[in-house]
């Protein structure tokens, strides 16, 4: 992936960007896009299934509930670059609330996906793909 990053990156005339300097929201933008392409990827090669099941399966772990319940589990093993990232995320002001969600969970779930965000654009995409499989095996316990 690493690789079709740094492709993107050329075809497209693209600078590297300082990430530091990306707000938490810009972050979450992306993290919550990658976060999904994650999930449906592993939902997909888990085996062909109808688009209407693929879908149902991963609104659930998408939406900011799981997203919430995720952070309890990955919070204590955050490093502390995450942390910070995580708390600029879950306390940035945002002008859009989540249709099912609480307040705390929707802020939660959007340092989640700053996190994400910051992941991604950082190219730590193996520590990604650990966060989100420990937030995803805490959620099947919590079943």
């Amino acid at each position: 992936m690493e690789e079709s990053i740094k492709y993107l990156m050329e075809q497209f005339h693209l600078e590297k960007q300082n990430i530091r300097s990306y707000s938490p929201l810009t972050l979450a933008y992306i993290g919550d896009g990658i976060y999904e392409l994650y999930i449906r990827t592993i939902l997909v090669e888990q085996g062909n299934r109808q688009a209407n099941k693929l879908h149902k399966h991963a609104s659930r772990l998408v939406k900011a509930p799981a997203q919430s319940k995720m952070i309890e589990t990955l919070e204590p093993l955050f490093t502390p670059e995450e942390e910070a990232v995580y708390k600029r995320g879950r306390n940035a002001k945002s002008y859009t609330t989540a249709k099912n969600a609480t307040t705390g969970e929707y802020r939660r779930a959007t340092g989640f996906e700053a996190v994400m965000g910051y992941l991604y654009l950082t190219g730590q995409h193996f520590r990604m793909i650990d966060l989100i499989k420990i937030g995803m095996e805490a959620l099947d316990d919590g079943k």
